[in-house]
């Protein structure tokens, strides 16, 4: 396997127990892999043209592109074009969810991995970045701040987010999902246009869901939804008699899954349905990711959306 697929691997960084050291790897895959798919072509320091108007600076017209259009235009460089980056990482019962025994590897952990990668790359483009956990509310928040000392204290944040035996699991433990509270409570804090990541299973109420991304989009704000999901949740492989437990309350069922597995599976996928019919509605980026997956696809969707929203507040100037 190539270095930067296995730095990003799921199986490989699932075997690290320490989330500095997860983080560490997660960087070394990122730069391994800058000037290769699916990193290349994301310039830190050039990033786009724009049309000539009446006052610009003159210095920055790109007379190679007059020569071939006869038009004016701008190279406009990346201190021109940073944003704010929001990342909302889900931290309800649910995500505490591991289907596979031997690596415990949490739809939380896949979703902490990506919003350390995703702050990172943020950081190399200079990006302001800020950190928002939640569940029914947004119980843990970092200010926005491109420092590298900044993305540090992400990453501790991330690795005290623990589920087990604390005090801190227990009051997460039964913990449901308010989507619609939640971007209420993140909207409030921005004070001008930001992209948010939204890092989340989704087992929510999709009408929730509906209303949230409405705020965002009537705020002006671009969303990307990355939907986590542990592979035994897409496809039900359970073959014998099983206690399934409700992780945000909803008690405990035992059953044989041969008796609930065609409803199961009918019900998750008109639930993914109505998730993608939501997400095209107010022409959000959704992208559907499985914990065995590397993180490597999602990571080159943010940059290139990354690129389409910063060409977009470019055209509103």
């Amino acid at each position: 396997m190539p270095a930067v697929e296995s730095y990003l691997d799921p199986q490989t960084l699932a075997s690290i127990g320490s989330h500095p050291l997860r983080a560490r790897m997660i960087v070394e895959g990122i730069m391994n892999g800058q000037h290769r798919s699916p990193y290349q072509g994301f310039s830190i320091e050039f990033a786009q043209h724009r049309q000539y108007a009446p006052g610009d600076d003159i210095r920055h017209l790109d007379w190679k592109v007059f020569g071939r259009t006869d038009k004016l235009y701008l190279k406009q460089y990346q201190q021109e074009t940073n944003l704010e980056l929001v990342i909302a990482l889900d931290r309800s019962g649910s995500m505490n969810f591991a289907s596979n025994e031997k690596t415990h590897w949490r739809k939380y952990d896949y979703g902490a991995c990506l919003a350390v990668a995703l702050s990172y790359l943020a950081l190399q483009q200079q990006d302001r970045v800020g950190l928002q956990l939640f569940d029914e509310h947004v119980r843990d928040a970092t200010r926005q701040s491109n420092t590298h000392e900044h993305w540090r204290s992400i990453v501790d944040i991330l690795a005290h987010q623990e589920f087990g035996d604390t005090t801190q699991a227990e009051e997460a433990q039964g913990h449901g999902t308010d989507l619609n509270r939640v971007f209420d409570e993140i909207l409030s804090r921005q004070h001008q246009r930001s992209l948010i990541v939204l890092i989340s299973d989704l087992f929510d109420d999709l009408d929730m869901l509906q209303q949230a991304l409405a705020k965002a989009a009537h705020r002006r704000f671009d969303v990307i939804v990355l939907q986590i999901l542990d592979p035994a949740e897409v496809t039900f492989p359970y073959r014998s008699m099983a206690d399934f437990v409700g992780l945000e309350g909803q008690g405990k069922l035992t059953v044989h899954p041969n008796a609930i597995r065609k409803a199961y599976l009918e019900a998750f996928n008109e639930h993914l349905s109505q998730i993608q019919t939501i997400t095209r509605k107010f022409r959000f980026d959704y992208l559907k990711m499985n914990t065995s997956q590397p993180l490597g696809p999602a990571l080159s969707h943010f940059l290139a959306r990354r690129n389409a929203s910063v060409a977009r507040q470019a055209a509103r100037r």
